[in-house]
């Protein structure tokens, strides 16, 4: 078995002990199950796939509930202006 040596930051780092600790693993562990899915091929999504699916995903939900911004969600324009409103 080989060794390597990989250099993340400290966030990161706590992070990975953190999910590692939940797993009730090490993140040596972790990562090595990481490589060998990617080595037989059971990666098929990258990380910048994955959140364009997800954004796509997002944005299929707001079309779904009639887009955006409405008409009928603006303030009128007494509102918009009542700055006692605020206070």
């Amino acid at each position: 078995m080989k060794n390597i040596t990989v250099s993340i930051d400290d966030e990161t780092y706590r992070l990975s002990r953190e999910k590692a600790a939940e797993a009730g693993t090490s993140i040596s562990a972790l990562v090595q199950d990481y490589l060998v899915n990617i080595a037989e091929g059971r990666v098929t999504e990258t990380r910048f796939e994955r959140l364009a699916r997800l954004q796509e995903e997002i944005q299929a939900d707001i079309d779904a509930e009639g887009g955006g911004l409405r008409m009928k969600d603006n303030l009128p324009r007494e509102a918009l202006y009542d700055r006692d409103a605020f206070r």
